[in-house]
């Protein structure tokens, strides 16, 4: 029976459902099931026949009657799926399929009474046996739907049943209750045949339903994540300017004459920047990762020097914790960008030392075929098995649930996540509360004989002056730059727009050596148009520096992809000076690519 009938006027909320597979899958029996009872039916009546138990006219009948009913369901099988409309108009579909059973169910039950020539009983129960054994397995085949099944196995059996009723003797009463007995125990099969199929189909449907929902909440969380997004590169864009502008009016305070006591202080407000320039670093590496702007850039180095460096600057906070910073040398080279593996591996040691409150941290390395097994081992506080996922997460971290910034904003370890899957260097945590933890990252080893090494070092002294514009919506911004600038010897050009600047450089025969522009301008201005129309102005591919409080990945994807190279607030004086001498060098050709 179908869903729909069997629950009643209130259906459950597959049922239509159901019912569309229940036929389909009484459409898909067909050419197995019917093509197999009809040349059965064929071969059992040319066989009667030849042994003399079956009259000519019987056997043509039966043999007719089979072709015409296996022809019929082949039509039907034929034109339900072409139709369109087939899971609509099922209840049709289904009433043909009953019909064309009905039709073989009658064939046989017939077959069964009057085929055989009176006095041949041993080829009667032959034409029985073949009979019953398609009721059978019209179970397996018409169980998905049960009017179907009754349809074709009643008019089977009953017949039978009646005829032995009716004799009366003894052979056949006994032949009455085996008929009995296998009616009742074929039709308790087909209805569990019947449950567990349309069982299956719920379960399935549920899953589909349930997978539905997780698709939907993946989409939420993926807008939640993007409005999160947002929200950061909005908030670190406002947030950016004024730090921006506070480092370049330190900067710019320390090459004046003062005393000790404010140096001291000018000393503690650099540190604070400094501070609030590493959160929002944080933030801007995931930013930069998700945007996919993160490239990676292989190259032959010793692990040794990188791993020395890492761990010489991690040596003071270690020793101000009473802890061991022990690092176990290595000479072998590997094959990786040299800037990314030393951000993986300065967040992993950093996080070793500062969660580690007595013992030790022990950095070394090991040799595993072609790959070299960097290992960060400690002896701090551990992370609990089911926390080992967690701690990847962004904003996510162990003890400290009061979030002091102090212990940074919980991306570290979210920043090395995404950073080894761009150097295909997978990591490995091994960890137990109260015990330690182990870090390992694996590297490509390489037997280069000889190492390119290359080392920026911009000396101040070296600094050549020349004439600068910068571009800047925010008049702090612009003040903070002419001071700096200026102070290293600049000429400088300010404006707030891209028009504001054509006008002032109207009156400026010099051509300009440098344009520093803010990224994102008021009333939608963007600065790589900006750049670009002043190069026009001048017909001149005049070096020029992008920088940005944004986070947003579409907006660094763009800026990215400009050419131009990319500052990101607030910027280190240091940084801003070593950009400025490199671009206006004599031998400099432009960048492409987005400064760390």
């Amino acid at each position: 029976m179908s869903a729909f009938e069997r629950d009643g006027p209130q259906p459950s909320i597959h049922a239509e459902r159901i019912s569309v597979e229940q036929v389909a899958a009484l459409y898909g029996y067909i050419l197995v099931g019917v093509l197999g009872a009809g040349c059965a039916a064929i071969i059992l009546a040319i066989s009667l026949h030849l042994i003399g138990a079956v009259s000519l006219g019987n056997a043509l009948f039966f043999a007719a009657f089979a072709s015409a009913c296996t022809f019929l369901h082949l039509a039907l099988r034929h034109f339900y799926w072409k139709s369109p409309r087939r899971n609509e108009d099922w209840r049709i579909w289904a009433g043909w399929f009953v019909a064309a059973s009905l039709a073989d169910g009658v064939m046989w039950g017939w077959a069964v009474i009057f085929l055989v020539t009176p006095g041949h009983e041993t080829e009667q129960y032959l034409v029985l046996v073949v009979a019953l054994s398609v009721a059978a397995g019209s179970i397996s085949a018409l169980g998905s739907y049960m009017p179907a099944l009754y349809a074709i196995f009643f008019p089977i059996t009953l017949p039978f049943l009646a005829m032995c009723l009716v004799r009366g003797d003894p052979i056949h009463e006994a032949s009455a209750i085996l008929a009995v007995v296998y009616i009742v125990a074929m039709l308790g099969l087909a209805h569990r045949t019947n449950e567990n199929f349309i069982e299956s189909l719920r379960l399935r449907f549920d899953k589909d339903v349930l997978a539905e929902k997780l698709r939907l909440e993946k989409e939420r969380a993926e807008e939640a994540n993007l409005a999160k997004s947002r929200f950061l590169a909005s908030a670190s864009h406002d947030l950016r300017q004024p730090i921006h502008a506070l480092g370049m009016f330190l900067g710019a305070l320390s090459q004046h004459e003062m005393s000790n006591e404010m140096r001291r202080l000018v000393g503690h407000m650099e540190g604070s920047v400094e501070a609030m320039d590493s959160l929002f670093s944080s933030l801007l590496d995931i930013s930069r990762l998700d945007a996919g702007v993160v490239q990676s850039h292989p190259q032959t180095f010793r692990i040794d020097s990188l791993l020395e460096r890492i761990c010489r600057d991690n040596r003071s906070e270690a020793e101000e914790k009473n802890i061991r910073l022990i690092y176990c040398r290595s000479s072998l080279t590997v094959f990786t960008d040299p800037i990314l593996l030393e951000r993986i591996l300065r967040n992993i040691i950093s996080n070793a030392v500062r969660y580690t409150d007595k013992g030790r941290v022990l950095v070394g390395c090991r040799p595993r075929g072609t790959r070299l097994k960097i290992e960060v081992w400690d002896s701090g506080r551990g992370i609990p098995q089911n926390q080992h996922d967690r701690v990847f997460e962004e904003f996510y971290q162990l003890g400290n649930p009061e979030r002091d910034r102090t212990k940074g904003l919980g991306l570290g370890l979210a920043i090395v996540k995404r950073l080894t899957v761009i150097l295909d260097c997978p990591y490995e945590l091994r960890s137990q509360p109260g015990k330690g933890t182990v870090f390992t990252i694996s590297v490509p080893i390489t037997n280069a004989a000889s190492l390119a090494e290359q080392l920026a070092d911009v000396s101040p002294g070296l600094l050549r002056r020349g004439l600068i514009l910068v571009v800047d919506d925010e008049i702090t911004i612009r003040e903070a730059m002419h001071s700096l600038l200026s102070g290293w010897g600049h000429e400088v050009i300010l404006a707030g727009s891209g028009a504001e600047m054509l006008e002032q450089l109207a009156d400026c025969p010099k051509r300009p050596d440098l344009i520093i522009c803010d990224y994102r301008l008021r009333a939608g201005e963007n600065g790589i148009d900006v750049i670009r129309r002043l190069q026009s102005e001048y017909n001149d591919d005049i070096p020029a520096v992008l920088i940005t409080g944004d986070t947003a990945p579409d907006r660094l994807s763009e800026a990215k992809a400009s050419g131009f190279l990319l500052l990101h607030k607030p910027v280190a004086n240091v940084k801003l000076r070593a950009t400025i001498s490199h671009l206006m060098s004599p031998h400099h050709d432009e960048p492409s690519h987005e400064s760390d």
